[in-house]
């Protein structure tokens, strides 16, 4: 069977239009604030971010083309967010930044009519933000998302939530909420959840303090949330009820890949700061280049590169074909969060105390993609279910042998 590897015309010309943009616009902005996204301006310079990149045409590569976006594949995307990856604002500029680009994907597939044009339509042309909201204190929802505790019960013409989430990325100043909430059985049971769509301003609904985490770069920060007895009508039910964690999959694993493209941009970005750096710095009688160590630092770069993008593509074939890939984007997420951050602490590590200095890039860049190994799944959970499922097929292959 042949393999082609290559994306079509129109794709590539949005990725060179994507990477100019980025390095040319929005680059400068971030080295100018230390890729703190709200010291740069938060709400504000969003605004203005997407307006350059609606003018140079890189806008909302992933949205439906009926809502302004060019509704690009899995596949198509994957250069793209990393070119926009490069700068730790270029998602946003492109509105492609999480939570809001997993948001859009998920309303794409699973929203009726009505709420495609209240919720999905403003969200892909940025008119607002977003927040998924599953995460909870323990004992609640976290890597278990059958521990959730939230609850929604019926009311007279909908649903009443109540319960607390937390590390809600977005949700200072979120124009709506997904929100996840058990209607039947009971925490620690599968199944039984239900997706609900509500405006922020809903009475019930509150955004608490932010938790203060590692990175910077994520408008809205990380929050926590309170629902006290939010009532949300019947037409507030995202797909049907008690199917709320087989929609969260339609969302989940498409969103787990596209942060491996953002964050493997970032990576990228680092790289080449640390690349250049030792091909001039002179040492120990030549350039640190020409050295062994660094150059092994180096190669140890391009493999990890090289072998996260090709996981990627992977994973996402399996997902533009209609296949589960819940092997392959736990694969693809665990191997990328880690050779991702091994990438950036090498290129600290070949810039020596420029390298955890604010002169260059490389010390917010591990800060940002540091996280990456614990949201989307902690790599040890994605391990558990990568084994778990290796051996219920070796188990299933034993039976049907015998």
């Amino acid at each position: 069977m042949a393999i082609d590897l290559s994306h079509p015309a129109e794709v590539r010309r949005l990725t060179e239009a994507t990477r100019a943009f980025v390095r040319e616009q929005v680059l400068p902005l971030d080295d100018a604030h230390d890729g703190d996204i709200t010291a740069a301006g938060g709400e504000k310079l969003r605004i203005e971010l997407q307006q350059a990149a609606r003018d140079a045409g890189v806008f909302a590569p992933h949205a439906p083309v009926e809502y302004g976006g060019h509704g690009l594949t899995m596949s198509e995307r994957a250069p793209i967010f990393e070119e926009a990856g490069y700068s730790l604002f270029g998602p946003t500029a492109l509105n492609i930044a999480a939570p809001d680009e997993g948001n859009v994907h998920m309303l794409a597939h699973i929203a009726d009519p009505e709420q495609k044009q209240r919720y999905l339509a403003p969200l892909a042309r940025g008119e607002v933000r977003s927040a998924f909201a599953m995460t909870e204190p323990a004992p609640g929802a976290g890597s278990d998302p059958s521990a959730l505790t939230t609850r929604a019960v019926r009311a007279a013409g909908g649903w009443r939530i109540t319960g607390q989430k937390w590390f809600i990325t977005g949700a200072d100043g979120a124009g709506f909420f997904i929100i996840m909430a058990r209607t039947s059985g009971e925490p620690g049971q599968r199944g039984g959840a239900t997706m609900f769509l509500a405006p922020a301003d809903a009475p019930g609904l509150r955004v608490g303090r932010h938790i203060d985490t590692l990175d910077r770069s994520m408008l809205g920060g990380h929050c926590e949330v309170f629902f006290d007895d939010l009532l949300v009508p019947d037409v507030a039910v995202l797909g049907e009820v008690d199917r709320g964690f087989d929609y969260a999959q339609v969302r989940l694993g498409p969103a787990r890949m596209t942060h491996v493209m953002r964050w493997l941009g970032a990576a990228r970005r680092g790289h080449d700061v640390a690349v250049a750096r030792v091909a001039e710095r002179e040492g120990f009688g030549s350039r640190l280049g020409d050295l062994g160590m660094i150059q092994q630092m180096i190669a140890d770069n391009e493999i990890d590169i090289a072998a996260t993008r090709a996981l990627l593509t992977r994973a996402c074939w399996e997902l533009d074909n209609g296949e589960p890939a819940a092997n392959a984007t736990s694969i693809a997420k665990t191997f990328a969060a880690e050779a991702i951050f091994r990438i950036i602490d090498r290129s600290m590590q070949m810039c020596g105390g420029l390298g955890v200095a604010a002169d260059l890039p490389l010390a917010r860049l591990s800060r940002e993609v540091r996280p990456f190994r614990i949201y989307d799944g902690p790599s040890e959970v994605h391990r558990w279910a990568i084994a778990k499922r290796v051996v219920s097929a070796a188990k299933r292959a034993q039976r049907d042998s015998e």
